[in-house]
């Protein structure tokens, strides 16, 4: 099991003249990532593989279970705690665990108010509509992929969890593709997706699967920035989310 979290923020600043004066105007901020969860899977061919999302609360202090597929947490408001393998962690807002598939891990919500938290999962198409967290928890699906994940190959695999900021206003990238797969969750701010010359604004709480080889491309065109999760499968050392962004792990 792995827990990573990192960040990478580049800020830069020229010179303009304007009537004459010397002012200086900041560039925009660069893409940031951060590493929220992540672990290493040696094979993902052995059985169709689908991606999965759904949403969780849990009232002050309640208590769940959950015993799934391969599959990370990440705590959107609130608290919870997470038992796991004779260890306790609480994660708070903004932070994320990986839960190997077959473990079983006790969560409990804290105290100070509703837990509220997505799981994402890589789960075989045979358990594909197993349930998750276990009551009283409040559980809603918000995707599943209606056909396994196309053209995975042989060998390991990195499986992660990143949360990602485009800063406002900021144009759409060049195009590129999908090294492996990934599904995308809007958390604020508004995206500008690009899929065959087709472009469409994607606000908060919107869901966007990207198969092997798809070109696509991604803009913040709003007044705020455009922070999303990217829940993604890569080939080892193949960069997930965006060129020329690595992220640097602890």
């Amino acid at each position: 099991m792995q827990f990573r979290t990192t960040g990478l923020l580049l800020l830069g600043a020229m010179a303009l003249p304007a009537s004459g004066t010397a002012q200086t105007t900041p560039a925009p901020s660069a893409i940031t990532r951060t590493v929220i969860a992540a672990t290493k899977l040696p094979t993902v061919t052995d059985v169709p593989l689908h991606f999965k999302a759904v949403s969780i609360t849990l009232q002050p202090d309640e208590k769940s279970g959950v015993s799934a597929a391969n599959g990370i947490l990440y705590q959107m408001s609130g608290s919870t705690e997470i038992a796991l393998d004779g260890e306790a962690k609480m994660l708070n807002a903004g932070e994320g665990l990986f839960i190997a598939g077959g473990k079983t891990a006790a969560l409990t919500a804290g105290s100070g108010g509703p837990s509220a938290f997505l799981h994402f999962f890589l789960v075989p198409a045979v358990d594909l509509g197993r349930p998750v967290e276990t009551a009283p928890a409040a559980v809603r699906e918000l995707y599943r992929t209606a056909t396994p994940i196309p053209d995975l190959k042989p060998g390991g695999y990195d499986l992660n969890l990143t949360r990602v900021t485009f800063p406002a206003q900021m144009p759409s990238n060049p195009p590129h593709h999908r090294s492996g797969a990934a599904l995308y969750f809007i958390i604020s701010g508004t995206g500008a997706n690009t899929v065959d010359g087709k472009t469409e604004a994607r606000g908060p709480g919107s869901l966007i699967y990207e198969p092997y080889a798809l070109v696509h491309q991604w803009g913040s065109p709003g007044n705020e920035p455009l922070i999303f999760l990217a829940f993604n499968i890569n080939p080892e050392g193949v960069a997930a989310v965006l060129p020329g962004t690595p992220a640097k792990n602890q």
